[in-house]
């Protein structure tokens, strides 16, 4: 009998005293952090859009054909999660090699244009008529991005993106029109039938350009995901002392693709 009691009185002073000490020392415990996590990416995509004033000037008067062309992409690039859970903010970054181009013919009126002559001449005024534009650029782009996942699917982003021009080419012809030379009021020169005069202006191109980029991500496996980012481009294509087209000509592109994370 005192055996038993001893027993008892034993037990029941170490779940009184042995057990509330193990349940303050584990609220004493600080609770694990969830630490951020890195995501390596590679993704190919295809650029779609053009190179274009913003709004459209009065001189375009319509827009006669366009060809998007195939203009591809290929980016590495990192995407710090501030934690793991399905929720959370983070950031990206990367390099991305890129083309960005298109054709266009429109129908313009009192369009300020630089045609070569002939003999190799250039010639400068207002053209009215078929313009015929060809533009095939090439850039390194580093994106810098705030990233939001949603949830385990749906990631999205925004920020700024810098690019390097690396091959340049924005030329084309005039054609069905006619050139007052100077000014508008200036002599005119009729351009009729088959006869055109082409211009280059790819000299005149800025080498460094920026803008704003926007994205969504859908992630279907644990490695492949699809992807689309716009981005518009915020200052001149052209170098700041070119005049000859006098509004600014700004690239916005959709770029699309697939990409799988590492």
């Amino acid at each position: 009998m005192k055996n038993n009691l001893y027993l008892f009185c034993t037990s029941l002073s170490m779940f009184l005293f042995g057990g509330n000490s193990l349940i303050c020392a584990q609220d004493l415990e600080p609770a694990p952090k969830e630490s951020g996590v890195l995501v390596y990416q590679l993704r190919v995509g295809v650029n779609i859009g053009g190179v274009t004033p913003i709004p459209l000037p009065a001189e375009i008067r319509e827009l006669n054909s366009f060809n998007p062309m195939l203009n591809m992409s290929i980016e590495g690039n990192v995407v710090y999660w501030l934690n793991q859970s399905p929720r959370s903010w983070g950031w990206s970054t990367g390099i991305r090699l890129e083309n960005k181009g298109m054709k266009a013919d429109s129908r313009v009126k009192n369009y300020s244009m630089e045609i070569i002559g002939g003999e190799g001449e250039k010639v400068a005024g207002n053209w009215t008529g078929g313009v015929s534009t060809h533009v095939a650029n090439s850039y390194i782009t580093i994106p810098t991005l705030v990233a939001y996942k949603m949830n385990n699917r749906w990631s999205f982003s925004g920020g700024a993106f810098w690019s390097l021009l690396i091959d340049k080419n924005f030329s084309g012809y005039v054609f069905d029109g006619y050139l007052r030379e100077g000014d508008p009021t200036g002599a005119k020169v009729v351009f009729e039938g088959d006869k055109t005069a082409s211009y280059d202006f790819s000299n005149d191109l800025r080498h460094f350009s920026y803008g704003i980029q926007l994205g969504a991500n859908w992630k279907f496996s644990k490695h492949l995901n699809v992807f689309s980012d716009l981005s518009v481009g915020l200052n001149n294509v052209f170098k700041s002392d070119f005049k000859t087209i006098s509004f600014k000509m700004r690239p916005v592109y959709l770029n699309v693709g697939a990409g799988y994370s590492f």
